[in-house]
């Protein structure tokens, strides 16, 4: 892969990112006004839940299938095993997640009540299973998910005027997230049929289990980073209620659209550092080096500006119903340099010069720190005591992983010594 195809990624994932930050903007202070903290907070309790199946069913393939891909992107017998073997795997995950989501829905009052809600939310991993996110990274085609995503959120945006117009009608947004995500995977496997030369062939025991071997790390590294994340907002919503989840699941859903700035970067330079960390290691962490320092001043300017802004931000985008969440979003801000810089130090070193079981030994310290903070504050300071638990972790993770790396050798930071 060339400097011109990394630009040329780079540019099709900030345009949907572009995209992903327009709608959003209309979308979230309509829907949070229109519905209320309680509504929200429950349909924010139930994506927290249904994660935890998308988590299941990726099986850190988005990350393992990538470079996969990546490395035998010209050998189309290879892909064809590969493309095989990751959906046959994750199509036997989704039904497992589906017969676990339906007994734990009809085995607790508390989800059993909006029973129909979890199964409404749940279309969104079917819809994630369909669509390969991971082959089109592989393949470095980001375009395909740039007009396939931009096509799913332009859908929802527009149903969610015209079907949602008071509380009551909360139970159509996971609807309509459910079918637009579905109807995009299909769409996305029409285009790897029609537009790569690749076919789905009947998948070997044999290459099921070096995929499930290849994602295994990953998938627990992954279920570690959920239990500080997602399991954040499940938590506080097992020792609150709705309106409290409401307050945190807001104020969260403002960082992540400030942590997505750094997306289309990370996710195009994943298979490339990959490829150049295989040609040359010093070449490989030259280029890591050059990341970091964008990475770091970057994520710093915003951070900043959300912290100084906080309450002009809660009030224009969420409105005067969630006051409670401008502390929130207060602690929170530090979150995209912090994530920034974890992501680079984690996904795009760790992982790329195959430190995987240092990354997953880190990532599963800072789950059990995240749930022993979460018992801790949150029965005390609720949807605060949340975001002080979530940071404190994010600031270990980052920490760790930088000093597991210059304590190895692998040095993103040099000391010059005089």
């Amino acid at each position: 892969m060339n400097k011109k195809r990394l630009i040329e990624n780079i540019l099709s994932l900030y345009l949907l990112q572009i995209v992903n930050y327009i709608l959003p903007l209309i979308t979230l202070p309509y829907l949070v006004r229109v519905l209320g903290p309680e509504k929200f907070g429950l349909i924010a309790f139930t994506q927290a839940f249904i994660q935890y199946f998308n988590i299941l069913t990726d099986y850190g393939f988005n990350l393992s299938a990538t470079r996969e891909i990546a490395i035998y992107k010209e050998n189309k017998d290879k892909v064809s095993e590969i493309l095989s073997s990751v959906m046959f795997i994750k199509i036997c995950l989704l039904l497992l997640s589906f017969v676990i989501m339906s007994i734990v829905v009809f085995s607790f009052e508390k989800f059993r009540q909006d029973w129909l809600i979890y199964y409404l939310t749940f279309g969104m991993v079917v819809g994630q299973v369909l669509f390969p996110i991971w082959f089109f990274q592989g393949m470095e085609k980001m375009k395909y998910i740039t007009f396939l995503n931009i096509l799913a959120k332009l859908v929802f945006t527009v149903a969610i005027f015209i079907f949602i117009h008071k509380a009551s009608d909360y139970i159509y947004v996971p609807l309509i997230n459910s079918l637009g995500s579905i109807v995009v995977g299909v769409l996305a496997l029409w285009m790897v049929s029609k537009y790569f030369d690749v076919r789905f062939i009947k998948p070997t025991i044999q290459s099921i289990k070096y995929h499930l071997k290849e994602g295994w790390y990953i998938f627990v590294s992954t279920i570690a980073i959920s239990i500080y994340t997602v399991s954040t907002t499940f938590i506080l919503g097992i020792f609150t209620n709705n309106t409290v989840v409401g307050y945190y699941a807001a104020a969260d859903k403002i960082i992540q659209a400030v942590k997505g700035l750094m997306s289309p970067i990370t996710q195009a330079i994943y298979p490339y550092i990959n490829k150049k960390v295989a040609i040359s290691k010093d070449e490989g962490l030259i280029f890591i080096r050059k990341i970091t320092k964008f990475t770091a001043i970057f994520t710093l300017v915003l951070s900043i500006t959300i912290f100084t802004f906080s309450e002009e931000i809660v009030g224009l985008v969420l409105g005067p119903n969630y006051k409670n969440s401008i502390p929130v979003l207060m602690i929170l801000s530090i979150h995209p340099f912090l994530i920034g810089l974890s992501n680079i130090f984690g996904i795009q070193t760790m992982l790329s010069f195959n430190r995987k079981k240092a990354f997953q030994n880190i990532l599963l310290s800072a789950s059990i720190l995240n749930v022993v903070l979460s018992l801790i504050l949150v029965p005390s300071f609720q949807h605060i005591g949340s975001a002080i638990s979530v940071t404190l972790v994010e600031a270990f993770v980052t920490l760790a992983m930088f000093l597991y790396l210059q304590k190895t050798g692998i040095k993103i930071l040099e000391f010059k010594h005089v």
